[in-house]
């Protein structure tokens, strides 16, 4: 199976892209190659680029304090487990005074490291982190591979916080949804929705043998499903096949 997944407003944007790139990072960093080290540098840069959202930190606290009273609604509820319910809220406690302790924006401490700041300014120019133009860096490309991990480690553990309320918050907008079985007719689907509930994010599974690829739009009204069909030189087209997916609605 193939999983797409869409989000319905800004803020789900941001918490969907900056788990991509905590993923991504996690991956690199368990490798031992110097390149593999260097893109993991990068990513780090870009999870201060996109956390340097002002109020981002503010949203994710205000998340954390709306599951909070989502779940509190499920106690005396025969069929919710207590346990279950005590300790998701527990987790949600533990990453809300993590979060808060953590001062300024996003990565706000390693803009104070010189060296990391010089290499951030040079990795958007072509070729700009070259051993000539950043000799200390290509000595650190050097060190053991222990060594450049412990070192990365250092420098990711500010963003650590963020790292684990973004995996939780997101996993319970997901298990929020119950998917549905639905079928694109040429191609195409549409569904209004239910006024009066809100939305965070959709999901789409597609079948891995199914060749086509969903192009999706949604808002506080409907959701729309277009299928595409790429050939050999990228250009892409509409289908008109019948497709058969799952449809899952995150609030």
């Amino acid at each position: 199976m193939i999983l797409y997944e869409h989000p319905f407003n800004e803020r789900i944007r941001t918490y969907l892209r900056l788990e991509h790139l905590f993923v991504r990072l996690a991956a690199l960093m368990k490798r031992d190659d110097p390149i593999d080290h260097h893109h993991a540098l990068v990513t780090i840069f870009e999870i201060m680029d996109v956390g340097a959202r002002a109020d981002l930190k503010s949203d994710v606290l205000k998340d954390i304090e709306k599951q909070k009273l989502v779940l509190s609604g499920y106690r005396g509820n025969p069929v919710i487990s207590e346990e279950a319910l005590d300790d998701v809220t527990a987790q949600l406690e533990a990453c809300f005074s993590s979060l808060h302790e953590m001062s300024g924006k996003v990565g706000q401490s390693l803009t104070d490291n010189e060296w990391l700041m010089s290499i951030r300014s040079r990795v958007g120019i072509p070729g700009g982190t070259c051993e000539f133009d950043l000799p200390a860096y290509h000595a650190w490309q050097h060190h053991s591979a222990d060594a450049r991990r412990d070192d990365l480690q250092r420098w990711v553990s500010p963003l650590v916080p963020l790292a684990e309320t973004l995996d939780l918050l997101l996993r319970l907008v997901r298990n929020s949804g119950l998917p549905q079985k639905v079928m694109a007719s040429a191609g195409q689907y549409q569904q209004m929705l239910p006024q009066g509930r809100t939305f965070q994010l959709l999901r789409l599974r597609l079948g891995a043998g199914m060749a086509a690829i969903p192009e999706i739009s949604c808002n506080r009204l409907m959701v729309s499903v277009r299928f595409m069909l790429q050939d050999s030189e990228g250009r892409q087209h509409s289908s008109k096949e019948e497709a058969v997916f799952d449809l899952t609605l995150c609030s």
